[in-house]
């Protein structure tokens, strides 16, 4: 097989090309697990040939693209790893090494720059658990670089996998791309790069900023993909994506919903924190779908000669009927007792809605409910599921929606 590493060009799959876009969440993305093995159950040979993932996003996307067996069973192995998953499968949290990334933080504050601290300043928590977690689940050779996609793309399973993460170091966001004669863009404060991807790739792109250490990769370092991806559906749609599922982990709340306090007085950092995550990991993508909607309604009006190379693309969001926020709050007194003891005194118990918690709750039994809860949104809203996989026209895609998952795109 040639090495995509090296290749260029701009070959769209003949195909109609499916692309599955799974954003980010932290321990939210048990619920897009939830969601793909509902429809995994459905349809066991489903063919989806564009990956693209962000933060969490990026270990559900890797995990299929990696995986040797048909779509059935690669998303009951993605449900069960996440399954698997304590907080202590993915962060340090005994007390010592929290007081210590503790003491650096407020060393760095209180210091005014002057000296330094012992070690440099990282993350909050050490994420070095879930570094070897995903050196085991995705088999690995030389280097971390992960075994099986490139099979998967001599096979013709798989077209692209593309991951995004942050650089630091450029203040650039930056695309990862893995495939079989896929195309490289540029964009102002974009840009791709062809990659075997390793679990460095994952981990930079799941780094969520303060709370995880940043990675390095290729001489810069990377956080969370979500910090500067202005359009989170241009990865599938630069690899010819025809038509694509995305599983957002954001309650659609109603107007009078969204309009009610979540605090009594004075934002805690937990608030402040959470609404920023919000607007990483969620605002962008409704955004982006939005744009996507527009042109869609547009195109039938500009002939084909002025289009400019826009072509109508097929979207399907499926979103959580409950809050995960809110949640996650049922399941905080089960964290381990450090780190409770430090979420707490961010004001996590301030909030109705402790959004920023529900990142880093890495509790199974809250994972577990997360994941029947994307199984059950799922199933109840297989109609427009089949309308959608099965193409049986865009009146069915775009029906009122229930009250499970509630429609934000038209077909």
């Amino acid at each position: 097989m040639p090495d995509t590493s090296t290749m260029e060009g701009s070959a769209t799959p003949t195909m109609r090309a499916t692309a599955l876009v799974l954003g980010g969440g932290g321990a939210r993305g048990a619920y897009q697990a939830g969601v793909l093995q509902a429809i995994a159950h459905r349809y066991p040979d489903l063919d989806v040939p564009i990956l693209t993932g962000i933060s969490a996003g990026a270990i559900n996307a890797t995990f299929l693209a990696a995986r040797g067996v048909n779509f059935a069973d690669a998303a009951d192995e993605l449900v069960q790893l996440w399954l698997s998953l304590t907080p202590e499968r993915v962060y340090r949290v005994d007390a010592g090494t929290l007081a210590g990334n503790v003491v650096r933080w407020a060393w760095r504050l209180m210091s005014g720059g002057i000296g330094s601290a012992p070690e440099p300043t990282r993350g909050l928590v050490d994420t070095t658990p879930l570094f070897q977690l995903l050196v085991n689940a995705f088999p690995t050779g030389e280097r971390h670089v992960i075994a099986g996609i490139d099979a998967n793309l001599a096979r013709g399973r798989l077209h692209a996998l593309a991951l995004s993460a942050t650089s630091y170091s450029t203040g650039q966001s930056v695309t990862w791309v893995q495939g079989r004669d896929v195309p490289l863009w540029q964009r102002p404060q974009r840009r791709t790069e062809f990659a075997r991807l390793t679990v460095d790739h994952v981990m930079a792109s799941t780094a969520l900023p303060l709370l995880f250490p940043a990675v390095q990769v290729g001489g810069e370092w990377y956080g969370d993909g979500g910090i500067r991806l202005t359009a989170p559906l241009s990865p599938a749609l630069h690899l010819g994506a025809e038509r694509i599922i995305t599983v957002s982990t954001r309650h659609p709340r109603s107007r009078a919903e969204a309009n009610v306090s979540q605090i009594a007085g004075y934002p805690p950092p937990a608030q402040v924190l959470g609404v920023l995550y919000n607007a990483v990991f969620l605002d962008l993508i409704d955004q982006d779908i939005l744009r996507l909607e527009l042109i869609n309604q547009l195109l039938p009006d500009v002939p084909e000669e002025h289009r400019n190379g826009m072509r109508r693309v097929e979207i399907l969001v499926l979103r959580p009927s409950q809050d995960l926020g809110r949640m996650a709050r049922d399941y905080e007194p089960r964290l381990p007792k450090a780190f409770r003891f430090l979420t707490r005194g961010l004001g996590t118990r301030q909030t109705t809605s402790p959004d920023v918690l529900s990142l880093v709750m890495f509790q199974s039994d809250y994972l577990q409910a997360l994941i029947e809860l994307g199984e059950r949104d799922a199933d109840s809203q297989m109609d427009r599921i089949d309308a959608f996989l099965e193409r049986r026209g865009a009146t069915d895609v775009r029906a009122a929606p229930s009250d499970s998952i509630k429609e934000s795109s038209r077909a």
